[in-house]
């Protein structure tokens, strides 16, 4: 029983110790840049060292584990799997430039030359020259782009022969912990594809634009990665080991400007539900609400704010004339903090802070909709009836 717990120790140290060979300095490559898994075993094998045994003497790793062997195939199959994944997706990922100084990546959707990419990336020049994995060079056009998401889709006039569009993933599916590979181009190094997993989940991107009031609107359900995004990266996938599209990579988290381990990717929740958008009509409109929420309840702002609770959206303002104010939503005095309605319930789903509100409102809901909002107010439970309009 201790040899075989010891083995599957050591296998899990094997997969470990692939991901980050760099890191480690291990004799993973070869000179032709293929991985010699045998000398990946046998440097774990040196570096454990023996262990002790049920009955106190020491058992040497290598009678536990065989070089080339089981943890061996295991990581050639991970292997295989990447590298699969690679020559299938990569064909469909694309070099994207926008000018002299400004490049990013994007990658085929459907089978009439459209292209997505970020907003940051498209509009950061008039004219774009796309670059397939074949050296193939093709002129493309803006058909669409919106702010809110930083998502853009470009066209070109065909696909090179074997290109076909990416599949995208179920959002449900999307997990912590899962593996991820991005493909891109960072520093213009075409066709670069990086290793890591989801590592979160429910995170948020500020948009792309400002409002007039100088605050600005959040994109929510962004995947967070430690896949090593760089510049140039933005604009193509985030993929699962099956090549499909969990999300687009769009910025990083970074005092140099390189990747320091957390990545944010647009989550392919967004991609279904705007892209159509942004290629029949250009654009893609939101629901508005014309409300302002605290992002979150603390407990020293519960106390502020004199409500029971700090699960909820709390309102700090409402627009004159917009659906919050017809509704009969209430702000918070703006000089006392305390009056606002908290929000904790839409349409019979609870609402833990503003987050899950925002979440709702972008991804279950349309301009036109009325929606049901529970509000907890002087202790009160108050159901308002609240009709969505057009973000401006």
């Amino acid at each position: 029983m201790r040899a075989r717990h010891l083995s599957i120790q050591i296998a899990t140290l094997i997969l470990l110790l692939l991901f980050s060979v760099a890191a480690c300095g291990l004799p993973a490559s070869r000179q032709d840049g293929s991985t010699d898994t045998a000398a990946i075993v046998e440097t774990v094998v040196a570096r454990v060292g023996p262990e002790s045994g049920d009955q106190g003497q020491l058992v040497p790793v290598n009678h536990v584990i065989t070089p080339g062997v089981a943890s061996a195939s295991q990581a050639e199959s991970l292997q295989e799997t990447l590298t699969r994944l690679y020559r299938e997706a990569n064909p469909s990922v694309v070099y994207i430039i926008v000018s002299s100084t400004s490049s990013g990546s994007g990658f085929v959707y459907g089978k009439d030359g459209y292209i997505i990419t970020n907003h940051h990336v498209a509009t950061a020049g008039g004219s774009y020259e796309v670059v397939f994995s074949s050296g193939e060079r093709q002129r493309a056009k803006l058909i669409g782009a919106d702010a809110d998401a930083d998502l853009a889709v470009i066209q070109v006039d065909r696909l090179p022969d074997g290109v076909k569009p990416l599949p995208l993933a179920d959002a449900e599916d999307v997990q912590v912990g899962q593996l991820a590979v991005a493909i891109g181009n960072p520093f213009g190094e075409q066709g670069s594809m990086s290793l890591g997993i989801v590592s979160g989940v429910g995170r948020s991107l500020p948009s792309q634009r400002g409002t007039a009031t100088g605050s600005t609107y959040s994109l929510p359900e962004v995947i967070q990665t430690d896949a090593p995004i760089n510049p140039g990266n933005s604009g193509g996938p985030l993929l699962n080991l099956n090549g499909e599209v969990i999300g687009v990579n769009a910025a990083i988290a970074s005092r140099t400007g390189t990747s320091s381990g957390v990545g944010f990717s647009v989550p392919v929740a967004a991609v279904a539900r705007i892209v159509p958008s942004l290629i029949e009509d250009g654009e893609y409109t939101y629901p508005y609400m014309g409300v302002r929420f605290d992002s979150e309840v603390s407990l020293d702002e519960q106390s502020v704010y004199g409500v029971s609770q700090t699960q909820g959206a709390y309102v700090v303002g409402v627009t004159a004339g917009d659906p919050g104010d017809k509704a009969g939503l209430i702000a918070a005095d703006p000089r006392t903090g305390e009056g606002g309605d908290l929000i904790i319930d839409i349409d019979g789903r609870p609402i833990d802070g503003f987050a899950d509100l925002n979440s709702y409102l972008v991804f279950h809901t349309q301009v036109g909709q009325t929606i049901q909002i529970t509000v907890l107010r002087d202790g009160e439970h108050v159901v308002l009836p609240l009709t969505l309009g057009a973000r401006p």
